[in-house]
Protein backbone atom coordinates (compact mmCIF):
# COMPACT_ATOMS: atom_id res chain seq x y z
CA UNK A 1 0.00 0.00 0.00
CA UNK A 2 1.50 3.02 -0.89
CA UNK A 3 2.25 6.67 1.73
CA UNK A 4 -1.23 8.18 -0.22
CA UNK A 5 -3.39 5.23 0.17
CA UNK A 6 -1.88 4.99 4.20
CA UNK A 7 -2.97 8.31 4.76
CA UNK A 8 -6.27 8.12 3.16
CA UNK A 9 -7.37 5.08 5.32
CA UNK A 10 -5.35 6.03 8.78
CA UNK A 11 -8.43 7.46 10.88
CA UNK A 12 -6.87 7.24 14.05
CA UNK A 13 -3.93 9.45 13.09
CA UNK A 14 -6.69 11.95 11.53
CA UNK A 15 -8.70 12.34 14.65
CA UNK A 16 -5.39 12.59 16.35
CA UNK A 17 -4.34 15.63 13.66
CA UNK A 18 -7.70 16.98 14.76
CA UNK A 19 -7.41 17.07 18.27
CA UNK A 20 -4.07 18.05 18.01
CA UNK A 21 -5.02 20.79 15.90
CA UNK A 22 -7.30 22.42 18.73
CA UNK A 23 -4.03 22.43 20.92
CA UNK A 24 -1.35 23.99 18.74
CA UNK A 25 -0.21 24.88 15.19
CA UNK A 26 -0.01 21.80 12.76
CA UNK A 27 3.26 21.41 10.69
CA UNK A 28 2.86 21.48 6.89
CA UNK A 29 2.93 17.55 6.45
CA UNK A 30 0.82 16.84 9.10
CA UNK A 31 -1.85 19.85 7.45
CA UNK A 32 -1.31 17.80 4.33
CA UNK A 33 -1.99 14.44 5.67
CA UNK A 34 -5.19 15.71 7.21
CA UNK A 35 -6.60 17.39 4.47
CA UNK A 36 -5.97 14.47 2.19
CA UNK A 37 -7.47 12.04 4.53
CA UNK A 38 -10.49 14.39 5.34
CA UNK A 39 -11.35 15.00 1.26
CA UNK A 40 -12.52 11.46 1.49
CA UNK A 41 -13.55 10.74 4.77
CA UNK A 42 -16.91 12.04 6.15
CA UNK A 43 -16.78 10.37 9.38
CA UNK A 44 -13.65 12.14 10.35
CA UNK A 45 -15.06 15.04 9.08
CA UNK A 46 -18.00 15.17 11.16
CA UNK A 47 -15.66 14.07 14.37
CA UNK A 48 -13.68 17.38 13.33
CA UNK A 49 -16.87 19.06 14.04
CA UNK A 50 -18.14 17.15 17.02
CA UNK A 51 -14.77 17.81 18.46
CA UNK A 52 -14.53 21.54 17.77
CA UNK A 53 -18.13 21.79 19.58
CA UNK A 54 -17.07 19.84 22.36
CA UNK A 55 -13.99 21.63 22.67
CA UNK A 56 -15.81 25.34 22.64
CA UNK A 57 -18.47 24.04 25.37
CA UNK A 58 -15.96 22.84 27.79
CA UNK A 59 -13.93 26.22 27.84
CA UNK A 60 -17.20 27.96 27.89
CA UNK A 61 -17.83 25.92 30.86
CA UNK A 62 -14.65 26.82 32.39
CA UNK A 63 -14.98 30.33 31.89
CA UNK A 64 -18.09 30.58 33.57
CA UNK A 65 -17.56 28.26 36.35
CA UNK A 66 -14.54 30.68 37.49
CA UNK A 67 -16.92 33.80 37.34
CA UNK A 68 -16.91 35.33 41.04
CA UNK A 69 -21.09 34.74 41.41
CA UNK A 70 -21.43 33.75 44.90
CA UNK A 71 -21.05 36.02 47.47
CA UNK A 72 -21.93 36.19 50.96
CA UNK A 73 -25.09 38.24 52.37
CA UNK A 74 -24.26 41.45 54.34
CA UNK A 75 -26.11 40.22 57.60
CA UNK A 76 -24.19 37.20 57.59
CA UNK A 77 -20.96 38.95 56.99
CA UNK A 78 -22.06 41.65 59.59
CA UNK A 79 -23.10 38.74 62.20
CA UNK A 80 -19.60 36.73 61.48
CA UNK A 81 -18.06 39.95 62.29
CA UNK A 82 -20.02 40.33 65.43
CA UNK A 83 -19.08 36.71 66.55
CA UNK A 84 -15.36 37.03 65.79
CA UNK A 85 -14.82 39.90 67.54
CA UNK A 86 -16.88 38.47 70.58
CA UNK A 87 -14.00 35.40 70.28
CA UNK A 88 -11.26 37.84 70.48
CA UNK A 89 -12.94 39.89 73.60
CA UNK A 90 -12.51 36.70 75.37
CA UNK A 91 -9.23 36.61 75.76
Amino acid sequence: MGYLRKIQYNCKQATFLIEKKMIRRLTFREMIELRIHLAGCSVCVLYGKQSRVINQMVQELFRSSMKPEIRLDDNFKKELQERIEEELNKH
